[in-house]
């Protein structure tokens, strides 16, 4: 049956108004605020890339000297290091930075090219770049870009798809193979370049 007009409850609106703004003052004293909300959803990106294998940005670097080898170069600090003399590696999380250095002439476009054709040869996996030269810190290199699949992994016992950065430097008949190399997808372009970029002859 239809409420005839003087009868109809025309409370109800201003209720039903005050009753929402009461409901959107109690939920904004029980929620974190945006910024704070922000905050740590940043801090759970970082953690979480940080797991991964970035390298964060506030790392701190040393200074490696290798006399024997004739040269000096920054790597993070905490990051494990194997071998001494002509070949060092320094790894961490899936990421490695390896120095080897030979005698010989100096590197080319051709040479490097040549020289990941023999390696791909013995390894099936191995997809290199185009080489090219460049100027990474007071050095010319031949720098060239490749895919390679990396050793299993201790846990899932996968074996993760890895990018390498190779930068081939020389002086003096000496020549200087730096690979960074780290996972696919993990983001260390401003790390390694600082690392590379810091490379010094002896």
């Amino acid at each position: 049956m239809a409420i005839p007009d003087f009868k109809r409850p025309r409370y109800l609106i201003p209720v039903a108004a005050v009753g929402l703004a009461l409901a959107g003052c109690g939920s904004s004293g029980s929620s974190s605020s945006p910024a704070s909300q922000a905050n740590s959803n940043v801090s759970s990106a970082e953690a979480q890339a940080a797991a991964q294998g970035d390298i964060p940005d506030n790392q701190t670097f040393l200074r490696y000297k290798n006399p024997r080898a004739g040269y000096s170069i920054k790597y993070p600090e905490g990051w494990a290091q194997k071998g001494s003399g002509n070949l060092v590696t320094f790894s961490d999380k899936g990421n490695s930075v390896q120095i080897a250095v030979t005698q010989g002439a100096a590197p080319t476009v051709a040479s490097v090219a040549a020289e990941l054709r023999k390696e791909a040869g013995k390894d099936p996996t191995l997809k290199a770049g185009t080489p090219q030269q460049v100027k990474v810190g007071p050095n010319q290199a031949i720098h060239v870009v490749d895919h390679v699949q990396g050793p299993a992994d201790p846990v899932t016992g996968k074996k993760p798809t890895l990018m390498v950065d190779r930068y081939v430097l020389a002086n003096k008949g000496r020549v200087a193979t730096v690979d960074e190399s780290s996972p696919v997808g993990v983001d260390n372009v401003d790390a390694y370049r600082l690392i590379i970029q810091s490379f010094q002859w002896s």
